[in-house]
């Protein structure tokens, strides 16, 4: 039950959002959790290429890391409504080209076609933050301001995870009951609608504050170390993501239990989301710097018991409920300091930096412990989202000198 408080929390922010604001922006980024997961399965059905497939998904990556920062420097400087819009139309076009370059084209349009995919990748989920923070910013009391954001990130990210474990679920889904092509032209067509009434939302013009009221920094203060730490973190949770999914089917094959593997998956989804709810509750004095610690440790135990029992289904789910706990927090406090640190009229860069290195580290994960699983073993792949989890809490080490008491504080 929430307290009055809490109610009136929530009232204020749908009072500048609009009731609609929040089961758009949450459908809309279900796309950008099947792009890498639905290219891969497409490519690999279609032309029996674990290697292509690979190589499709590294492409994905490599065009999100290419221009998903340059988006967001776009939407500060002409607002999110046009270059949203273009992005997802653009990118639901290059998801029905693939659906088709899939069956018969050469493997070279196959890859371009991909880097288009992720080059056009509309980053719904890193925008609505930023659109969020203009909006609690220049709209909300100013006294309310902190805890309305907190609580804000804290849904936020568990949105995120929610879409992150069940989009490839989905992908799944639909692979298996329509075909292959089904998860992209599903994408597609969720892009068309979704992604469109998104950049449509009047809270498009709201966010306009980035560019209207403040002076935008130089691109240099993007380079900071405090903010360049916090990209290194997101990567490591996208690599994690990538690692875990990856591994996890391949354990589950050797097990006999292929089909289970997204319900198992989804166990890690449910820790992570309610967390990353709880996230809200956490005293003021339970610093940024200490949270990004603390569950980066949780993340690497849970990945290291993932490894240890990956002989059991019980053990697995116990590894994977535990990472969760970690993941769904360590969100909340990434895209929390990520706003705290963005250089002036920089917000949507700095979030869609953090968005882009996600989805950079899940393609790449993807890729590599693919084929480390068909190289080695499924078991040698079960260590891969320790090496991924080590690299957030090594990047969270690096952060805890580089945030200033003052400035760790939720």
């Amino acid at each position: 039950m929430r307290n009055p408080g809490e109610q009136s929390t929530f009232s204020l922010l749908l009072g500048a959002t609009g009731k609609a604001y929040f089961p758009i922006a949450f459908i809309a980024r279900f796309p950008y959790a099947m792009i890498v997961v639905g290219v891969l399965t497409l490519i690999v059905t279609m032309r029996h290429s674990l290697a292509l497939g690979g190589l499709v998904s590294a492409c994905v990556g490599l065009g999100t890391a290419a221009v998903g920062p340059l988006i967001g420097a776009a939407a500060d400087r002409f607002g999110q409504r046009r270059v949203v819009l273009a992005a997802g139309i653009a990118n639901g076009i290059t998801l029905l080209l693939i659906a088709w370059a899939a069956s018969a084209a050469p493997d070279a349009i196959v890859l371009a076609v991909a880097l288009l995919i992720g080059a056009t990748a509309p980053q719904v989920s890193p925008l609505s933050r930023s659109r969020l923070v203009g909006i609690i910013s220049t709209r909300m009391p100013v006294g309310r301001r902190a805890g309305i954001l907190n609580s804000t990130f804290s849904y936020e990210s568990a949105a995120d995870e929610v879409t992150f474990v069940f989009g490839p679920v989905l992908v799944g889904a639909l692979a298996t009951t329509v075909g292959p092509q089904a998860a992209v032209i599903g994408a597609a067509l969720l892009e068309f609608v979704f992604v469109t009434a998104f950049a449509l939302h009047p809270t498009s013009r709201l966010a306009a504050h980035e560019t209207a009221v403040r002076e935008r920094e130089p691109v240099g203060a993007l380079l900071r170390p405090p903010l360049l730490v916090l990209i290194i973190g997101s990567v490591g949770v996208g690599l994690f993501f990538g690692a875990m999914l990856t591994s996890l089917t391949a354990i589950m094959t050797v097990l006999g239990s292929a089909d289970q593997s997204g319900l198992m998956y989804g166990a890690m989804g449910v820790g992570s989301a309610a967390f990353a709810l709880g996230v809200a509750l956490f005293p003021a004095r339970f610093t940024l710097r200490a949270r990004w610690l603390t569950f980066a440790a949780v993340l690497f135990i849970g990945a290291g018991l993932f490894a240890l029992l990956s002989g059991s289904i019980g053990g697995i789910l116990t590894a994977l409920f535990l990472a969760g706990i970690g993941v769904g927090p360590t969100l909340v406090t990434l895209y929390s300091l990520a706003a705290v640190r963005s250089p002036a009229g920089r917000s949507a860069t700095v979030m869609t930096m953090l968005g882009s290195g996600i989805v950079v580290g899940q393609a790449a994960a993807s890729g590599i412990v693919g084929a480390l699983a068909s190289a080695t073993s499924a078991h040698a792949a079960g260590y891969a989202p320790v090496i991924a989890a080590l690299i957030v809490l090594a990047a969270a080490l690096v952060n805890w000198p580089l945030s200033r008491p003052d400035r760790a504080r939720a």
